[in-house]
């Protein structure tokens, strides 16, 4: 599609819960161009809620949110499972979609919306990994692509959180935590991972029953580089990622900005402070990833330059899969990934 350069883009959410919020309140407050004029949730109490505080409509069910001629784009920030649905229905509409990560919850389904928007012949897939946006990341990615560090031998990456939901399990700790990390070495790195394996340190006493933390990931791409994910979702601190490249010519790490990191030791600490969630670490990124979505769909474009796509979502899909069977398997799992259509 084409706006008119001083025409709001019309953008119709889908999921209003906590990022669904966040979306609607970022798009109403800070991004420039754009309004929300559409909004479905599943809790309508909700919905009321959120459409009352951007001005926008409560549609009854997020099919009319994808076809109604009040929307000009869509944002969805629904539950995974509904995904690659709803991102298929926005293909099949014509209209550009920023889907929020995950794109699918198997590769199977990620695959259906890779070969829709082949079938359309457009690409209209724009998908939230955030941290693509990220100042530190595009950093470390353009020092890797211009081979500053020579060659790349290692990437050693680092995912804390304070406190997972009650329920977490190992496998949301591979779809809900290390599947950021998946995307970020795709991003680093522009070449498959062709195998992973998981390692079990022995479990901190915060974790819930049944959930192995801290997990260890390996990940093994075409090239013989090794990544390796240390995730640890019970600190009881803060929300800390980190990344370290380790090359032939020298090392990278970023992630270790005062009030970002901080150490403790028994004989006291030392450090500003840490993140308590996700979303004020990467304030600024979620900011630049709808900003420059809603200015390319303003341009006719229909996908920000820098948003991962639907096949970045596919090999994520992929990963994760193996990840997952890499659980419970002794050694590395492959990583099966389909032709690109």
């Amino acid at each position: 599609m084409t706006t008119d350069k001083f025409t709001d883009v019309r953008v119709g959410v889908i999921g209003v819960g906590v990022m669904g919020h966040d979306h609607v309140t970022r798009i109403t407050e800070r991004i420039k161009g754009a309004r929300v004029t559409a909004v479905y949730d599943f809790m309508a109490d909700t919905a009321e809620k959120v459409a009352a505080e951007a001005g926008a409509e409560v549609f009854p069910s997020w099919e009319e949110v994808v076809v109604s001629d009040q929307v000009d784009a869509v944002l969805i920030a629904s539950p995974g499972k509904f995904h690659a649905e709803q991102t298929i229905a926005c293909i099949e509409a014509g209209k550009p979609v920023l889907c929020e990560k995950p794109l699918a919850m198997n590769p199977d389904d990620a695959y259906r919306v890779v070969e829709a928007e082949k079938a359309s012949g457009s690409r209209y897939v724009s998908l939230g990994f955030m941290r693509r946006f990220d100042r530190e990341y595009a950093e470390l990615h353009d020092a890797l692509r211009n081979r500053e560090l020579g060659d790349l031998l290692v990437l050693n990456m680092k995912h804390r959180n304070a406190d997972p939901h009650p329920s977490f399990t190992d496998s949301m700790m591979v779809y809900d935590s290390a599947v950021h990390e998946i995307d970020a070495l795709h991003y680093f790195l522009d070449e498959k991972v062709v195998e992973v394996q998981s390692i079990m340190p022995r479990s901190t006493r915060n974790a819930p029953q049944g959930l192995h933390d801290p997990m260890i990931l390996l990940f093994r791409t075409e090239s013989g580089i090794i990544v390796t994910d240390e995730l640890y979702v019970t600190t009881k601190g803060g929300y800390e990622v980190r990344t370290e490249a380790v090359g032939s010519e020298g090392t990278s790490t970023i992630g270790m900005e005062i009030g970002r990191v901080t150490t403790q030791k028994h004989d006291g600490s030392w450090g500003g402070s840490v993140h308590p969630d996700f979303r004020p670490r990467f304030l600024d990124a979620y900011d630049a990833e709808v900003r420059e979505w809603i200015a390319a769909v303003k341009n006719g474009r229909n996908v920000a330059e820098r948003s991962a796509t639907a096949w970045d979502g596919y090999l994520t899909a992929a990963t994760c899969e193996a990840a997952e069977k890499a659980l419970s398997a002794d050694g590395f799992v492959p990583v099966t990934v389909r032709d690109h259509p």
